[in-house]
């Protein structure tokens, strides 16, 4: 199983704010007055990062190990899906129109899908990720 969330470096700046910064997009920077609001903007910027990525058709870095001194961030919920898919799609070797043709839609559909902009009904990334081998599995865990 894969935990979607990635390392953030959480440090207090002279002014007593708290910034935030992702090894693994060294454009994504953030900030906020509180422990809860920095997180917050983290989860924000984080999704922001991601998308921005994906729209770029780049590779999204998988998430490095955690190290000391950082806490992980998750992935917000209105991307999560549509990474999972990105990912399975190039683990599988295959591009958007064979994934359009597995799973009977036009090559847009697939396209769409994967679009960070477009509203995509999570049933049909289900389904996509279902076509390539893969399950999607919802968990909670504490906030602390």
């Amino acid at each position: 199983m894969f935990t979607f969330a990635y390392p953030a470096v959480f440090k207090r700046d002279e002014d007593g704010k708290l910034l935030v910064s992702f090894p693994d997009f060294s454009a994504a920077h953030t900030d906020g007055a509180t422990a809860n609001e920095a997180m917050e903007e983290a989860i924000d910027c984080l999704g922001s990062s991601i998308a921005f990525v994906m729209a770029d058709k780049a590779g999204v870095p998988k998430p490095s190990r955690l190290k000391r001194g950082q806490r992980l961030v998750p992935v917000p919920l209105w991307i999560v899906g549509k990474l999972a898919l990105y990912w399975a799609i190039r683990d599988a070797g295959i591009n958007q129109s064979e994934l359009a043709r597995r799973l009977n839609v036009r090559e847009t559909v697939v396209r769409r899908m994967l679009d960070p902009k477009h509203d995509t009904r999570q049933e049909k990334i289900q389904a996509a990720l279902e076509a390539l081998g893969k399950r999607v599995v919802m968990a909670y865990d504490d906030a602390a």
